[in-house]
């Protein structure tokens, strides 16, 4: 099902429209046209047709779609029937946090070991899961035979826990770091930065009432030209 000629950007979706049919089950409805379920989620039917079609067929032109069917067919797309061990790296305020998210088994992944640097951190146990030395992944992932990591240590390190990560046979990578990390082709990274994303959506905030392109100064960046007088 995971060809490579599906655009990325389809499979970032998918996780979106399970969500919103999740919740359709829950609100007690059967069955949706690619028109409502577009609604809900803010993309046209046609969009929500092609997206589909890459994965055969989910329902009937003209009966839309059963919400329970559709929505087991996206989990089994996204291969969610099954439970995946997550290796978590850090263990300071951010790593805390995601140890203790209660979000992650309701859908699909456990945090099985976690790993600090940090020898106060060490010994500490979440739900049962016992922190432990980051010098021990290479033995630990493999034997566990995880394959997916979160990365939430300082940036200055992430690169290197990334390299360690890969090493030990990790295939996919959430990385919290606020930096780029570099892995080979067969392994997928997708970034979190909400510093990052914060900054670019202060972009579109207006400034003492003027829209942002009438404060743009483009003398700060070099190669433009001075803006007309």
């Amino acid at each position: 099902m995971s060809s490579p000629e599906i655009p990325d950007i389809v499979i970032r979706r998918l996780p979106v429209y399970l969500r919103t049919l999740r919740r359709m089950q829950d609100l007690g409805i059967e069955s949706v046209s690619s028109e409502d379920l577009g609604a809900h989620i803010g993309v046209t039917a046609a969009q929500i047709r092609r997206d589909f079609s890459y994965f055969g067929r989910f329902g009937k032109q003209g009966k839309g779609y059963d919400v329970q069917t559709l929505a087991d067919g996206i989990a089994r797309v996204l291969k969610l029937d099954r439970c995946w061990d997550v290796a978590l790296i850090g263990f300071g305020q951010l790593g805390r946090a995601i140890a203790h998210y209660r979000g992650f088994e309701s859908n699909s992944f456990r945090i099985a070991a976690i790993f600090a640097r940090n020898p106060d951190h060490i010994g500490d146990q979440v739900d049962g899961v016992v922190v432990m030395d980051e010098a021990t992944m290479h033995e630990v992932i493999p034997e566990m035979g995880i394959r997916i990591g979160i990365i939430a240590v300082p940036a200055d390190s992430s690169q290197s826990v990334a390299d360690r990560l890969v090493d030990s046979g990790v295939q996919a990578i959430l990385n919290y770091a606020p930096a780029i990390i570099r892995v080979p082709p067969h392994v997928r990274v997708r970034e979190i930065d909400p510093t990052s994303a914060l900054q670019s959506l202060s972009f579109y905030l207006d400034t003492e009432g003027q829209p942002p392109d009438s404060v743009f100064d483009t003398s700060m960046l070099p190669g433009m030209t001075e803006p007309r007088r």
